[in-house]
């Protein structure tokens, strides 16, 4: 059983696209970073370097300090699991 030209083009034409989809870029989600306060900084926050080291302890990669002028609150960060 012969494959008629228009057959042949179809599938040739499905291939085609099958194998550009596939090489396309890919895109890469970014990692949603979750906030917690800080258990072991008190008052207001006034240094982000000093506000990291206590999350550091803490277990967090980094923190940084977020808030209103003189409220502002040690942030502790870490990504989402």
């Amino acid at each position: 059983m012969a494959l008629s030209v228009p057959s042949i083009s179809t599938i040739f034409v499905l291939l085609l696209l099958l194998v550009s989809i596939e090489m396309r870029p890919r895109m890469v989600a970014e990692a949603r970073t979750c906030n917690y306060q800080s258990q072991k900084h008190h008052g207001s926050c006034r240094s982000n370097t000093h506000c990291a080291d206590i999350c550091e302890t803490e277990g967090f990669p980094e923190g940084k300090c977020q808030g209103i002028a003189l409220f502002e609150k040690c942030i502790c960060k870490k990504p989402c699991e």
